[in-house]
């Protein structure tokens, strides 16, 4: 079977008109949650310190730097918008993949459309094909790729950041198919590692898969051929799934329903600045807090039930002096920080938010535990419990067995706009409502360099 020639035929031949108007919809639901994110981003000195790097390089003045009223060049700029849209951790995601293919593929799209002037239409049909190669390739190989060291939004997000510029470099025949082969040869490694270990680099991983992209599908334009099966491989055994897993992929996942089910239809939006598996129990902290009204300094302990994944993702405590990336990815310090601030935005991951020693002592006060019940419901549910005890003994609990942002209980325009002005800070009102109006009509937008230069 030819796996990875059937999607990329796929993704190269879509058409705007054979696109059902609810994945139009909800891909542009992906670029409003994307520019919620490059907004919020900014609070964080990692992000601003990589930006003020990319700017230092100088060069080429050709496409938008999102949020920060400069242009790079197009691999540069790319870098930065999907390091932006990833390093505040509300990006989208894709359960059954463990990617956040928005990260990668609207950046890459949004500068190859910017660079040649494509219409909103074009560039939407980019991001759909994108999320299409990037959200198969990681459900080939998930949840092993994950368990075997890999992140996949860096890995399997770079197919659909190749896919959205071929279409835009306008790319055809075996070139396109190139692409996506030269791709799996120029993908980041994203080292797991990095993430648990709390590093910061963490936050490019989305920047490398877009730029990264981008120069896959440039060099194919170029006539640089890549492996047509470069997810499944041949006989040699060294496909990207075969290869960035510790046993056999599920390669049929790369075709299943291919042009009849659209996967960015299952991408969930993030409400919190956290990791997915933290949002369960923030969401019941936060829903205690608005019902009990409990000052942190009444609160005895705190009991958070979880499932396994999460207690091995996101389970540890965090100490002073722990980076963002630490408390993004802690039960405890998410619990605490929204039962101090009844809040979980850009501003409680702030370096100065992390300095505070009473919320950083407070989440010594909870302790994350397996629960059986709660693990056999996962991955159709994400379900997680929070159990409050107060000095004088009282106990409330809270369980969120869906969380916010999924499909099932979605996060839609309304919310997302909401997100756009919670995270964008003291900019402009009207000027983000004028960004909200142009992605929310991206179809009709005969420039893209409109929006893109306005964001």
């Amino acid at each position: 079977m030819e796996y990875s020639k059937n999607l990329a035929e796929f993704c190269r031949d879509l058409a705007f008109d054979d696109i059902p108007k609810d994945v139009v919809h909800k891909a542009k639901l992906c670029v409003l949650d994307y520019a919620a994110n490059v907004y919020g981003s900014l609070f964080l000195d990692a992000a601003r310190n990589t930006a003020g790097y990319v700017k230092s390089l100088g060069g080429p003045a050709q496409v938008s730097c999102h949020g920060l009223g400069f242009k790079a060049g197009v691999e540069e700029a790319a870098f930065l918008n999907g390091t932006l849209a990833e390093a505040i951790e509300a990006q989208d995601g894709l359960r059954f993949g463990g990617n956040h293919p928005g990260t990668a593929v609207i950046p890459a799209a949004f500068a190859c459309a910017e660079k040649e002037g494509h219409t909103g239409t074009a560039f939407l049909e980019a991001v759909v094909a994108g999320y299409e190669a990037a959200n198969r390739a990681a459900a080939a190989v998930h949840p092993r790729h994950t368990l075997s060291g890999f992140l996949p939004t860096g890995t399997t997000s770079t197919f659909g950041a190749a896919v959205a510029a071929a279409r835009l470099m306008g790319l055809s025949g075996d070139a396109f198919i190139s692409a996506m082969g030269n791709a799996g040869y120029l993908l980041p490694l994203s080292m797991a590692e990095q993430l648990m270990g709390g590093y910061t680099i963490k936050i490019v991983q989305g920047g490398q898969a877009a730029s990264a992209g981008i120069r896959a599908a440039g060099l194919a334009g170029a006539g640089l051929t890549g492996i047509p099966g470069v997810l499944e491989g041949t006989e040699l055994g060294g496909g990207f799934a075969k290869i960035t897993t510790d046993q056999e992929p599920n390669l049929d996942r790369i075709i299943d329903r291919l042009g009849e089910h659209y996967t960015i239809m299952d991408i969930y939006f993030k409400p919190y600045t956290a990791c997915r598996h933290t949002h369960g129990a923030a969401q019941a902290a936060l829903e205690l807090q608005a019902a009990e009204n409990i000052a942190p300094g009444d609160i005895e302990a705190v009991e958070v039930f979880t499932y396994g994944i999460a207690m091995i993702a996101v389970g540890k405590q965090v100490v002073r002096g722990d980076s963002f990336v630490n408390a993004q990815f802690s039960i405890p310090f998410v619990v605490s920080v929204c039962l101090f601030d009844r809040e979980l935005g850009p501003a409680q991951l702030a370096e100065k938010r992390l300095a505070d020693t009473d919320l950083i002592d407070f989440t010594k006060k909870v302790t994350v535990t397996y629960d059986d019940d709660l693990n056999s419901l996962y991955p159709e549910k994400t379900a997680s419990a929070v159990t409050l005890t107060t000095k004088d003994k009282k106990t409330l609990m809270r369980r969120v067995e869906i969380p916010k942002g999924d499909p099932r209980d979605p996060m839609e325009a309304d919310d997302l706009a909401a997100k756009i002005h919670r995270f964008a800070g003291d900019r402009d009102k009207k000027q983000l409502d004028r960004v909200i109006d142009m992605i929310t009509h991206l179809e009709t937008l005969s420039d893209i360099r409109e929006l893109s230069e306005a964001l």
